[in-house]
């Protein structure tokens, strides 16, 4: 289960209603997190342990971080898509916040080259400190890499992995997209097949559970692949930086649950853009351009950010001032699934599809993508 946060989402600067981009996504395991009913320990691990990634960091995240219940100490990753400001100009400040809460807890970022330069000014001039470890991940490197190798695997628990992997993109600079899977696993103990066998409860069970070969008091040896099945949830989003052509995602979004992207403008506004000055190109998305791939990609699941400054937050088609109406008719125009437009504390829960594999014929249950509402309480 990944769950969204938008602590941004307006294109180049901030409005009123909406800071520039920046999006949070926990990795809940709902076997351990608390989403379960459970004891008091599994309860209180959850409030313990619910880490995050952090795609792009604009100026001011960190700000609207206070107004979540999301903690520096949880953040596992930081994913800079692009090194254009309204992207990455709050990572040195957010980097400072988290060493002066104490964090010491090593942090992995993922980002072109130029950030390391960046932070290495910012640590120069302004005697930055940083107590933990700074894992730099340089993209370059990581897209240079051959065959299956070109992602980055964190390691959240033996049964919780993230796999980040990393797609080139079309804009004014060099700009990304971030696969982001989740895989949780379990073993489920067929109790209904031990008492079957006139196996009784006992230690041995657990030992099964734990994938252990066992033998009973009367010597009979028992396979743990005999009695248990393995429960496998992957949920899969892609997030993408600017870009200016959707169909370079065609691979990446196979077998994504959601995609989010950015939808600066109406298409007729893109138009107009480009017409009026023929030697510059903003390459950036309209919200057509996104559905029109959506469609075709048979996505099931697309959430629009990174919109431009013009456009007010009501949603009135019948209003003279540009507002989330034109861009959600320009999109809906052409793409007919779920459509959501983020708004800044929006929080949404994907869950992926649930495989059960087994010795008997395997069962899956259908992803899922929900509004859960706003982050933000007051």
């Amino acid at each position: 289960m990944l769950k969204l946060t938008f602590l941004g989402t307006s294109a180049g600067v901030p409005t009123k209603q909406r800071n520039v981009t920046a999006l949070a996504i926990e990795c809940l395991n709902p076997h351990t997190s608390g989403v379960q009913q459970g004891s008091r320990q599994q309860n209180n691990q959850s409030k313990k342990s619910r880490p995050w990634v952090l795609i792009d960091c604009g100026e001011g995240t960190q700000q609207q971080l206070l107004h979540t219940k999301l903690s520096l100490h949880q953040l596992a990753a930081i994913c800079i898509t692009h090194v254009h400001g309204d992207h990455c100009y709050g990572l040195p400040g957010l980097l400072a916040s988290a060493a002066m809460s104490g964090r010491r807890e090593p942090l992995t970022l993922i980002a072109p080259k130029a950030i390391a330069t960046l932070l290495d000014a910012i640590t120069l001039t302004t005697e930055l400190y940083l107590p933990f470890a700074l894992n730099f991940v340089a993209i370059e490197e990581v897209l240079a890499e051959q065959g299956d190798t070109n992602k980055v695997n964190i390691s959240l628990s033996d049964q919780h992995q993230l796999d980040i992997d990393i797609t080139r993109l079309s804009h004014r600079v060099a700009s990304n997209a971030f696969g982001i899977t989740q895989t949780i696993s379990r073993r489920l103990l067929n109790t209904d097949k031990l008492v079957a066998d006139g196996i009784p409860a006992s230690a041995l069970w657990g030992k099964l559970q734990q994938g252990e070969d066992v033998t009973t008091e009367d010597n009979r040896q028992l396979h743990s692949v005999d009695y248990v099945d393995e429960e496998i949830q992957r949920t899969r989003i892609v997030v993408a930086g600017d870009n200016d052509t959707p169909n370079l995602l065609s691979e990446a979004v196979i077998n994504a649950d959601l995609l989010v992207h950015e939808a600066t403008y109406t298409h007729e506004v893109m138009m107009a853009i480009q017409a009026r000055n023929p030697d510059y190109d903003p390459m950036h998305s309209s919200a057509y351009v996104v559905g029109t791939f959506a469609q075709k990609m048979n996505l099931k699941n697309i959430i629009l950010t990174h919109f431009s400054a013009r456009y007010q937050g009501f949603d009135n088609p019948n209003s003279k001032t540009p507002n989330m109406a034109n861009i959600r008719l320009d999109a809906e125009n052409i793409y007919k699934d779920n459509l959501w437009l983020a708004v800044d504390f929006d929080q949404y829960m994907v869950d992926g599809a649930v495989e059960l594999v087994s010795n008997q014929e395997g069962s899956q249950e259908e992803s899922r993508v929900q509004y859960i509402g706003s982050a933000r309480s007051d």
